[in-house]
């Protein structure tokens, strides 16, 4: 048994079993709590070396059990780490202001753990080879820019570039079609010139007892046979040129909903009123209007943020993103109301209730999927679907404006998509189904 002992404070199983492994390679022994209240009830009676915890659960989520645990004097000097995939400056600022010591995500590294472990002093200090994905709370942001080289930002997808990708597409299968229509037609012409050699090495008819069908039946027989194989090719380039015309317009699909969602972001700040950073529903803002440079489209168009399987929806780089539009139309001094409205896409997923569902990889049938949906978006409660740092936000503006712009937060409805689903066929795989789930997965902000 090791001497030092952790919390792991975590809703999931699967997740509180990772985590439970990585540690224990460092002779520490775990505990675990399903939910923030059992967390609590174990701290009264126990001390652990550190805490482990998850943001968002059933009932008390993380932020405020933190609070909870910082304002007891017998617990208040245990460190915590909150465990969890949410990302970005303003959940880890939120978190160190509320006492935890750091973030360490979900999709570690052994590094990750040891580098967590030694700023903690839970274990000596070990060579890492790689650089870690942790972040701890107290690192200077000068080492940080030192460390990490600046960010090239991306050029926004534009409709010439759609139109330019889109056409390389198509000459990419009209040369595959092409080249299999040369090399079945060369096999046939070679098939061809070696019948006519066999027919004139033929001895002649006089030679030869008389056949028992007449030759014009051995020729009808020749030609019904190369009839059927041009046939069968034919039927077989068509349904491979469907398929192929089926994933182009997903993949089209795709790179529209990335074009505006990542125009936004990078749009300039002197942007007209045709940026796509967020679009209207019904008309225009308010009689005052948006102001020369807001970034608010008028022509009806929506704001598209793409949301990752299993991502908070409003968390993360999304949150961020709404906030710099927020701030940005509080300073235009913009009045009116921004709906924000998340759209769950539908997923094929293995795995189960008990241990949690994962993506199933692309190659398998779509019969094979053990849960249809999207369960991380069925389990959040209303309460849940607006996180405790939008909520703040949301305050901050409406106070900011004096109630002049107001933000509005809803789960949009399920049968809104943005690409159709397949059709369900024998032929229909997981990675098919996926791509057209991960476009419908986004959320959608209008200011009316």
């Amino acid at each position: 048994m090791g001497a030092k002992r952790a919390l792991i404070v975590d809703d999931s199983k699967s997740a509180r079993l990772f985590l439970a492994r990585a540690l224990e390679k460092y002779d520490i022994d775990v505990d675990n709590a399903e939910s923030a209240e059992a967390a609590i009830e174990y701290l009264s009676h126990n001390h652990p070396d550190v805490i482990f915890m998850d943001h968002l659960m059933p009932g008390m989520d993380g932020l405020q059990a933190v609070r909870a645990i910082k304002n007891d004097p017998r617990t208040a000097t245990i460190p915590v780490m909150m465990y969890t995939s949410q990302e970005g400056e303003l959940f880890l600022g939120q978190a160190r202001a509320l006492g935890a010591v750091g973030v360490l995500p979900k999709q570690i590294r052994p590094t990750d753990v040891s580098k967590v472990l030694n700023q903690l002093h839970l274990v000596s200090e070990r060579r890492i080879v790689e650089q870690p994905s942790f972040t701890p709370v107290d690192a200077p942001a000068e080492a940080a820019a030192e460390e990490s080289p600046a960010p090239v930002p991306s050029r926004p997808l534009t409709d010439s570039a759609l139109r330019e990708h889109f056409a390389e597409l198509r000459r990419a299968l009209v040369a595959a079609v092409d080249t299999q229509t040369d090399r079945i037609s060369a096999d046939m012409r070679a098939l061809l010139a070696e019948m006519r050699a066999l027919l004139k090495s033929l001895p002649p008819p006089e030679a030869v007892p008389p056949p028992p069908r007449p030759a014009s039946s051995a020729w009808a027989w020749l030609f019904a046979c190369v009839a059927l194989t041009i046939a069968l090719v034919s039927s077989a380039l068509a349904w491979r040129t469907g398929r192929l015309l089926e994933g182009l317009t997903i993949e089209l699909t795709q790179l529209r909903s990335q074009s505006a969602s990542l125009a936004p972001a990078f749009a300039p700040a002197g942007a007209g009123a045709g940026a796509p950073a967020a679009a209207t529903a019904g008309g225009a803002v308010s009689s005052s209007g948006p102001a020369p440079g807001a970034g608010v489209p008028s022509d009806g168009r929506p704001m598209l943020v793409s949301v990752p399987f299993g991502a908070d929806p409003l968390g993360g780089a999304r949150l961020e993103a709404i906030g710099k539009l927020l701030y940005r139309l509080a300073r235009q001094k913009v009045a009116g109301l921004v709906d924000i409205r998340s759209f769950a896409g539908r997923f094929c997923l293995l795995g189960s209730a008990v241990d949690g569902y994962s993506l199933a990889p692309e190659e398998t049938p779509f019969s094979k999927c053990d849960l249809v949906g999207n369960p991380p978006d069925e389990a959040l409660t209303s309460a849940q679907r607006t996180p405790l740092a939008l909520a703040n936000l949301i305050d901050d503006i409406r106070i900011s404006t004096r109630g002049a712009l107001q933000v509005q937060v809803a789960p949009g409805e399920p049968a809104s998509v943005l690409a159709p689903y397949p059709q369900v066929t024998s032929e229909l795989t997981a990675g098919e189904w996926n791509r057209t789930g991960s476009v419908n997965n986004r959320i959608e902000i209008r200011v009316r």
